[in-house]
């Protein structure tokens, strides 16, 4: 058995500093409920950002990896990325 930690445990160790705005909108929700019945989103995203409530998609930005993939995933274009605000986002230690 290896010791080497597992991805979950290394997204644990990552520091957020949340915005009250998100940087994550999905466009229309619509084309989630009507055009998307497999939810991609809920997959490729590796901070689990995007979770699939009954009708509507929600989105828990304050944990956004800001890896870019939801810009590149959604097969309908239907998710807007920006860079979160200056001074929020992931927290990177130097050293």
């Amino acid at each position: 058995m290896s010791n080497l930690p597992t991805i979950e445990e290394k997204q644990y160790l990552v520091r957020f500093n949340a915005d009250t705005k998100s940087h994550l909108h999905v466009l229309d929700h619509d084309i989630c409920l009507t055009k998307c019945p497999d939810k991609i989103c809920t997959i490729f995203c590796p901070a689990a950002v995007y979770k699939w409530e009954g009708t509507r998609m929600h989105v828990g930005y304050e944990g956004c990896h800001e890896c870019g993939s939801c810009r590149i995933g959604c097969p309908y274009e239907n998710i807007r990325w920006e860079y979160p605000r200056g001074g929020h986002g992931i927290v990177f230690r130097l050293g």
